[in-house]
Formats: structure tokens, C-alpha cells, sequence
């Protein structure tokens, strides 16, 4: 495939790519099952919990009842309630086992839609900013298709799903609030408080990207700063009545808004090794040669990266609850080290589109927003780990809980690589060019290894 060939056929290969995203997708549902992923038997106890008191009253669990007590709940409230209607379908001795099996199945096709809802939505977004006939932008399609921590991601019951969806509904909300500099109807309020309130209630990490609106106040000119502030206002009222409940009971029951299952340190450096922030020469030896746990215990830069580009926790090729069951563990060591050199190539280049144009980030609102809320939570991120160490493992250092902080890079990203399209296309094509050798090299790391007949087992 020459760079020639990219030009002419950018729409086919815009197409192509959509049917290798849906066979990733689709193979996923028949070879994974939610129960292998991240703190899957206590999420399934958050959502049985619930289902238990459903319709008639929304009852949350607590600490005793799972150790996910902390989280929001609206990302179980969809599979609560299959798990409701199942019980009213099936006969069994124990429902809500029996349901499991149902209501995992279908959360993952619910979240697998909201993935390409949140895909759509973004570019729609795109489109808007440089007033584009057509919304199908291969450079941000291929960007966001080469993380193989999506696929993972939305393949288990999570919150961060919910986080990236309404994420791409407040970009949009808020692109169009600045391009009217912030006067605003009643429908712009409702939408945007709804949006933001939904927002927190799907996990904590979306506290990050509140703070963002905040310093946005400061840098607005006055002309704008009044219409913003009375809008900011009047959303934060629905946002609160949306969502305060939760952490005002999260408060009561626990004694903190922000409770959390693993013991609090206080914030010290020194509760992290200096391996922790800077790589040993051991960590970058196996990050090139054997990218997967444990090999890369509790250093954050290599491990994050393993994890956003294959798969360094192994949730995808087994769990420590089955650890002979998935396929290719003898090689996949091997494997994930040429997917992160790989994708070092890729990575390079994302940097320098996040990078380019600074200066026109300063003058845009709507680019400040998103370069802040990055910049705030890969800080909130890090404080956290630092506050709540996992020593040895580092088991909370995983790419999925900042799942959002690299959709806003690629958004940003793929804004520049089309003022790079208008500018210079040969450019542009060698960009493309060098993501599409990414996406083919990596096309394993998006796939489950587990079989389906072991999957219909479990």
C-alpha cells in the first residue's frame, strides 16, 4: 500500500477499517465473557445487589456487600435491569446466578454500541470544527482503532465506557455553547447538566475533567465570561441535583465523598519507589522483550504503555482465576514486545499532533478545555496511585481508568492531522500510512484469546 493509493481511496479505506472494527467487536462478544475482566466477581455482586431491590426502590450496597461500593452506579443500572426482567422470564433455584450469563451478554452488546456511539458522535464534533461535508474522518478513526485498550475496555461492565460516551456528548454540547460565545437557551443547560451529571455518575474518575471549566472562567474575555459564568450556574444546579445524592450517601455511610476499597497513605512521594516515576534498566529491558505482568511490576510510564497498546495484565490471554485456559501464552510475551515497538512509531507521531499548533490551543477555548482536563488527569491519576500504592503489583496502574484521557489526545490529534490534510497532503498520507502498518501489525492484541467453547463453560 503506497501513499499514493491512501489519497485516492480514503473513503474506501474509511469503510474497510468500519468491518474490521465490527469483526473485532463481534469476536470479542463470542470469546470473552465479562466475568474475566477487572474486579469482575465484585462488580457482578454491585449489579446483582441492585437487581435484588429492583423496580421498587434503588437500593446501593455496601462495603460488606461488594468491594465496588464506592462506585457510581449508573453503569450496573442497565444490566440491573435485564437481570430484573430475566428473573421474570426464567425459573431457576437461584436467579440470579442463573441471569448472570444473560445480563453480561447483553451489557456487553449495550457497551459495544455505545463505543461506536461515542465514535460517532466525536467525529460529528470534528466535522463541526472545520465545517466538513462529510463526517467520516479516517486520520481520527484510525487513531482511535489502534488502542487495543478500547476493545478490552468495553468487553468488561465499566464505568469508564459510560465516562467516554458522555465525554463525547459534552465535547459536542460544549463546541457548540462556545461557537454561540456561551448564550444559551434552557435546552443548552438542561442538556449540558444532564450530560455532566450522568458524568459523575458513572465513575470517579470523571471528577478530572470538571476542573477544566473551572480555570476556563479565568481565561474567558469579558464579553463571554458573564454569558459562561451564569450558564455554569444554572447547569451546576441539575448537575447536582443529578448526581449529589450518591457522594452525600457515599459520605454518610463511609465518612468520605470520595471512599475508596484500598487503605489511604496520605499524599507522599515516598509512598512509591523511585522505580515507580522513572524506569530501571530492568523495566525497560522487559518493556522490549516480555511487555506483560509481572515482569513490569509497579512502574507507571512502561506499564501504562504496555497496557494501552497490548496487553500488559493479560485479560485478554488469561486471568489469575484462569490461568491455563487462554490460547498463545507460551508466545504472547513475545508478541506484545513487537507490538510496543511497534506502536513506538505511532506514538511518536500522536505526540507531535498533540503537540502542534500550542499557540493555537491558547487562543481556543474549546482546545484549552481539552489540553487542561489531559494535563488534569494524568496528575489526578498519578496522585492517586501515589496515595493508594499497590506494592508490588501496581495492579491499579491500568490504561483503562484513564481511558478518557486518550480519547481526548486523539481527539485533539485528529483535529491537527486535518489542518495537516489542507496543508500538505503527502504529510497527511504518511501519517495514515504509518497508523494503518500499526493497526495490522497489532490486530491480535484486539482479539480475545480465549476459545468460545471455553467461554460457554464458565
Amino acid at each position: 500500500m503506497n501513499i499514493t493509493f491512501i489519497e485516492k481511496n480514503e473513503k474506501k479505506l474509511f469503510f474497510l477499517l468500519l468491518i474490521f472494527v465490527i469483526y473485532i467487536l463481534i469476536f470479542n462478544l463470542f470469546t470473552f465473557n465479562p466475568i474475566l475482566g477487572y474486579d469482575a466477581e465484585a462488580h457482578h455482586a454491585y449489579i446483582e445487589h441492585i437487581a435484588r431491590y429492583l423496580p421498587e426502590s434503588l437500593n446501593l450496597p455496601s462495603e460488606d456487600d461488594t468491594y465496588e461500593f464506592f462506585s457510581p452506579p449508573l453503569p450496573y443500572l442497565f444490566p440491573s435491569l435485564v437481570s430484573v426482567i430475566c428473573r421474570n422470564v426464567i425459573e431457576s433455584e437461584n436467579i440470579l446466578e442463573s441471569c448472570r450469563p444473560y445480563y453480561s451478554k447483553i451489557t456487553q452488546i449495550f457497551q459495544t454500541c455505545l463505543y461506536l456511539l461515542t465514535i460517532f458522535i466525536n467525529l460529528k464534533s470534528i466535522q463541526r470544527v472545520y465545517k466538513s461535508k462529510s463526517f467520516l474522518n479516517l486520520g481520527y478513526f484510525l487513531m482511535i482503532s489502534i488502542l487495543s485498550v478500547n476493545y478490552r475496555s468495553i468487553s468488561m461492565i465499566r464505568g469508564e465506557v459510560y465516562i467516554i460516551f458522555f465525554l463525547s456528548l459534552l465535547l459536542y454540547i460544549f463546541l457548540k455553547l462556545k461557537e454561540n460565545k456561551f448564550h444559551h437557551n434552557n435546552l443548552f443547560v438542561l442538556a449540558f447538566g444532564l450530560t455532566v451529571g450522568s458524568l459523575l455518575l458513572s465513575r470517579q474518575w470523571s471528577f478530572f475533567l470538571i476542573p477544566g471549566f473551572i480555570i476556563i472562567a479565568f481565561i474567558l474575555r469579558d464579553n463571554e465570561r458573564t454569558n459562561y459564568l451564569k450558564f455554569m450556574f444554572k447547569q451546576s444546579i441539575i448537575t447536582g441535583s443529578i448526581s449529589f445524592w450518591f457522594y452525600l450517601n457515599l459520605f454518610v455511610s463511609t465518612g468520605s465523598f470520595t471512599a475508596f476499597n484500598k487503605e489511604f497513605n496520605g499524599f507522599n512521594f515516598n509512598n512509591q519507589s523511585i522505580s515507580f516515576y522513572i524506569p530501571t534498566n530492568e523495566n525497560i529491558y522487559y518493556f522490549f522483550t516480555k511487555p506483560i505482568r509481572p515482569w513490569l511490576d509497579n512502574q507507571f510510564i512502561t506499564t501504562i504503555y504496555s497496557d494501552l497498546w497490548g496487553d500488559y495484565w493479560g485479560y485478554f490471554v488469561f486471568t489469575s482465576r484462569f490461568l491455563n485456559d487462554g490460547r498463545g501464552q507460551e508466545f504472547i510475551g513475545n508478541y506484545l514486545a513487537r507490538v510496543n515497538i511497534v506502536s513506538l512509531f505511532s506514538t511518536f507521531l500522536l505526540f507531535y499532533l498533540y503537540f502542534l499548533r500550542s499557540r493555537l490551543c491558547k487562543k481556543n477555548i474549546f482546545l484549552r478545555y481539552i489540553r487542561l482536563s489531559v494535563i488534569i488527569s494524568i496528575l489526578g491519576f498519578v496522585i492517586f496511585l501515589i496515595l493508594y500504592p499497590e506494592i508490588p503489583t501496581g495492579d491499579t496502574i491500568k490504561a483503562t481508568y484513564v481511558l478518557h484521557v486518550f480519547h481526548l489526545i486523539i481527539f485533539y490529534a485528529a483535529l491537527n492531522l486535518e489542518s495537516i490534510k489542507k496543508e500538505n497532503i503527502k504529510i497527511y498520507n504518511f501519517f495514515i500510512f504509518i497508523f494503518i502498518a500499526t493497526f495490522i501489525h497489532n490486530f491480535s492484541a484486539y482479539l480475545s484469546h480465549y476459545s468460545s467453547e471455553f467461554i460457554s463453560r464458565i
